[in-house]
């Protein structure tokens, strides 16, 4: 079908075209090389399934947004589907006259299908997303003035999504163009209903007016490929492969937001954490060029949805755009590292992220925002001793009295109010379950209270359980959460050396703090801690399971289930407490945002220490309020941090509700004796 010149043509094309992307796709590669240590690619095979999986479910982005996820996977598949298309169209310009299987058959009328279908699924889509960002300007694509932006990015995301936007239409448009008009070329095509239909008003025309038309739909298809190609290194269109290999080579963590330890022992390290670009990690130098700038992380950040200064979207977004800036000079290792406090995010945006890993869990390309964070926090306390003033307190305790609440009183004062004596692992070294009680069980006295509940649930079902008394001391989470690496590690040293000699390894240990289970359980093992953890609601089902707990199920109440970060989102528990709530038999009445979406109480990332950052409302008073919409006359929790924020917002509400973690109304359920 094509002249001999147009084949010669578009052969110089294709190669220039080539050349100019293996260029640009090479910057890149040498930009990720910045990045510290190496992107992981052992266990080949997972990680690819891994990469393939992310890559056809669209990292699972159905779970928010449905309508807009919907429209992302029609072009998604569409353009991946055009893979295969315009090899074929390139088949049937180089090799006509031919029987092709995509021309005769069953097999070919299926692919003629498909392709007219995502033709039009594809099309449908990008109008869809361009009148969202360019006509109906969604205040989801936009960022508050109060966070810091990259003086390109604003103008810079505007041009790119309609450059982007405008070659997609073009390319799939010009497409659909030229199979209609071979249709009316040859004849119309039963298994391309909407290219049949576009073909009606070509049907007239003479024979060499629709070879010409098909010749100019051919190369405005083909043709802007060749055009955008070398620009897609450059372009957030280069998502649709950096996400599928940012999924694929994300470390393998115990859990969502387990931090790597710093290796104290390295003496060449001279500063510790991330101050610049390429002091992160080559993965997260990779989540700058997968990141799609859809805002998704935006929305589900606690800070960023009460004011704050902190916007994921936006640290990613500044990212990119910096290096967009630099791109030559980093390539050629001209580059002069700038502190990304400079460009990419404000100190009052580090302090304010609660560590709730939401960003980390909703986002559809595998980006990591909190844990560069983290790493920034690492390097202004480690290094530059800066921390917000109201930290030194709960360091100070830690370091002193082995926990943040600064007291120095017997953490075995809790279990004086109980009518059985709780032992210690010295006391009872034979024992099966270790209670884990965390400082705030031991000090702070509602959640005594709360430590009380669980010991008489263990009691009253035989469990052979002990505590460590005096001997345990503070995990270390707010140490590690605020930066304080050094100090958590000293922390978690002396806490693994301890729980080693009592063999608490070879058995289970309980708690009712997921920040501790956290730690213990995700956390310890880097340092030489192996442990079983369980959150004292998994026991609690499990007791109830085994016939071993007898609750009486008479007392009719409503009640509201707050999902705790690190319990939830970060170690995956979302069944137990619902199901130790059902074996106490509460009639459970859902917020809207639960679960995996669940919204942070506040507290987490070292919150609970300091002052909350400047915002226009405090997390916890936003929680409580959709806690209290439900009706519910408990708002129960399965954390101590939780509690506390609860409570908080609870002493400012004139119509207070109960704040009750799940073991106590377990255990005020309790038949002992029957």
């Amino acid at each position: 079908m094509l002249s001999l010149p147009e084949k010669v043509l578009f052969i110089l094309a294709v190669i220039a075209s080539l050349y100019f992307t293996y260029q640009n796709f090479y910057k890149m590669y040498m930009v990720i090389q910045l990045g510290q240590g190496e992107l992981k690619f052992d266990q080949a095979a997972a990680r690819l399934q891994k990469g393939l999986r992310a890559f056809f479910t669209q990292g699972r982005m159905i779970r928010h947004r449905t309508t807009t996820s919907l429209f992302h996977y029609g072009v998604a598949w569409g353009f991946t589907f055009y893979i295969l298309v315009n090899t074929i169209d390139v088949l049937e310009g180089y090799l006509p006259g031919r029987a092709y299987f995509w021309q005769i058959g069953f097999i070919g009328g299926l692919y003629r299908l498909i392709a007219d279908l995502l033709t039009v699924a594809v099309l449908v889509g990008v109008v869809y997303f361009l009148r969202r960002r360019f006509i109906e300007h969604d205040p989801a694509l936009t960022t508050r003035d109060n966070v810091k932006r990259h003086p390109l990015a604003a103008e810079g995301i505007r041009r790119d999504s309609l450059i982007v936007g405008s070659f997609i239409l073009g390319h799939v448009g010009f497409r659909l163009l030229g199979a209609s008009f071979l249709m009316a070329w040859h004849g119309p095509d039963g298994w391309q209903p909407f290219a049949s239909l576009l073909a009606i008003p070509w049907s007239f025309l003479p024979t060499a007016v629709a070879q010409l038309g098909w010749h100019v739909s051919w190369w405005g298809a083909l043709g802007l490929i060749l055009l955008f190609m070398p620009y897609f290194p450059y372009s957030k269109h280069a998502h649709l492969f950096m996400g599928p290999l940012n999924f694929a080579v994300r470390p393998e963590r115990k859990a969502l937001g387990a931090l790597e330890p710093i290796n104290f022992d390295d003496e060449s390290l001279e500063e510790f954490g991330v101050a610049t670009l390429t002091d992160l990690s080559q993965k997260h130098v990779l989540d700058a060029f997968a990141c799609i700038m859809c805002n998704r992380c935006q929305d589900a950040c606690p800070a960023y949805a009460t004011g704050k200064e902190l916007s994921p979207a936006a640290y990613e977004i500044n990212k990119r755009y910096h290096i967009r800036q630099h791109f030559d000079d980093m390539a050629v290792g001209k580059y002069q590292p700038i502190p990304l406090l400079d460009y990419a995010i404000s100190e009052s945006a580090v302090w304010a992220c609660t560590s709730c890993g939401a960003c980390i869990d909703v986002c559809p390309v595998g980006n990591e925002p909190m844990f560069d964070i983290l790493n920034i926090r690492r390097h202004l306390v480690l290094t530059k001793s800066e921390f917000p003033a109201q930290l030194r307190g709960a360091f100070d305790g830690m370091e002193r009295n082995a926990n943040p609440w600064q007291m120095s009183d017997d953490r075995m004062g809790w279990a004086k109010a109980l009518p059985f004596a709780v032992p210690t692992v010295e006391e009872k070294p034979d024992y099966d379950t270790l209670l884990w009680v965390g400082c705030a069980g031991a000090f702070d006295p509602a959640s005594q209270e709360v430590t009380r509940a669980i010991a008489t649930v263990m009691d009253a079902a035989g469990v052979n359980f002990a505590v460590l008394g005096n001997e345990e001391s503070c995990t270390g989470d707010t140490a590690r959460r605020a930066g304080n690496e050094y100090l958590f590690f000293e922390m978690a040293k002396a806490n693994i050396e301890i729980l080693n000699n009592i063999g608490a390894d070879k058995r289970r240990i309980v708690t009712a703090c997921p920040h501790c289970l956290h730690s213990l359980g995700k956390e310890y093992g880097e340092l030489g801690g192996n442990y079983t953890v369980l959150h004292h609601t998994q026991l609690i089902t499990e007791l109830v399971g085994q016939g071993k707990l007898r609750l009486n199920q008479n007392k009719l109440e409503t009640v509201t289930y707050h999902d705790p970060c690190y319990l939830g989102r970060h170690n995956g528990v979302y069944d137990a407490p619902r199901e130790a709530l059902a074996q106490a038999g509460v009639a459970l009445l859902e917020m809207g945002r639960n679960q995996s979406n669940s919204f942070c109480c506040g507290a987490g990332g070292a919150q609970m220490w300091k002052e909350e950052e400047h915002g226009t409302q405090a997390i916890n008073l936003n929680r409580y309020a959709e806690a209290r919409e439900t009706g519910a006359q408990i708002l129960a929790v399965g954390c101590p941090f939780c509690a506390r924020m609860m409570n908080d917002a609870n002493s400012k509400s004139t119509s207070p509700i109960m704040v009750k973690d799940v073991a106590q109304v377990v255990a005020e359920r309790l038949e002992i004796g029957n």
